[in-house]
């Protein structure tokens, strides 16, 4: 069904969106091969591959990074998969700055929904993304059930229709066994973020020192703003914009 393929799955740390995820990829494996599968009903179309974008490594030997690996997956889906593909995303872009990862997992929620039309599962804890619901053909929300008890929660291990309110990342910090006194300060730090404008000051009192104003403009390496300004974004392809940008990223890092 058209209206029903790309599932935008949100929730805490550990609440089992990857577990869920991957069970469906060896269900849907199993059923293409005319096997048993553990449940009760299951209506399951043809499919011609599965792809997976589950979790990352880094290769030094090459001189990639996580993020890198991860983009070149990334690329690899968008360039292979069919609308008869199943298409699973872990999370993406996790290796970067919270606005270039969310913007990357948007661009590629929304080029999988509208232009390859796979069935896809697409885990994720920018909340930001549960908006593409209305927005992009195909797109719903679920989330991974779990109730907050004080300062513990409880995973339900249920998935629900809808997005998830929180991704309870202290409340995991603090099962993790994180010092008392940092999350103490997390949740300062996050009440700071959320009731207004980005201003964070250290607890403890130090000199201060002036920094340089530092702009895009006067980065040393003028080169990359000049052959941004020269690239035709419309021309090129997912894979070779991701190889621009980790261009970019390499240049200005030196």
């Amino acid at each position: 069904c058209a209206s029903k393929r790309v599932m935008v799955i949100t929730g805490p740390n550990m609440a089992g969106k990857s577990t869920y995820m991957r069970q469906v990829a060896v269900l849907v494996l199993l059923a293409q091969t005319g096997s048993f599968i553990p449940a009760r009903e299951a209506r399951i179309g043809t499919v011609d591959r599965i792809f997976t974008r589950v979790g990352a490594s880094d290769d030094l030997a090459s001189g990639n990074s996580t993020f890198m690996l991860e983009m070149v997956e990334v690329a690899s889906i968008l360039e292979n998969s069919t609308r008869s593909s199943l298409i699973i995303y872990d999370e993406i872009g996790r290796g970067t700055s919270t606005f270039d990862g969310m913007s990357i997992a948007r661009a590629v929620v929304e080029f999988t929904a509208n232009k390859i039309g796979a069935k896809t599962l697409f885990a994720t804890h920018y909340h930001e993304l549960t908006t593409l619901e209305g927005e992009a053909e195909g797109v719903l929300n679920y989330n991974i059930a779990a109730k907050k008890r004080g300062d513990d929660i409880v995973f339900l291990r249920k998935i629900l229709r809808g997005c998830s309110d929180d991704s309870y990342g202290i409340e995991v910090a603090k099962l993790a066994g994180v010092p008392k006194q940092v999350i103490s300060r997390a949740k300062e730090i996050l009440a700071s973020l959320v009731s207004g404008p980005v201003q964070l000051h250290a607890p403890i009192h130090t000199e201060e020192k002036k920094e340089p104003e530092i702009s895009f403009e006067n980065i040393s390496e003028k080169s990359v703003t000049d052959k941004i300004r020269s690239v035709d974004i419309n021309a090129l392809t997912p894979f070779e914009a991701i190889s621009l940008l980790y261009e970019f990223k390499k240049t200005l890092g030196r």
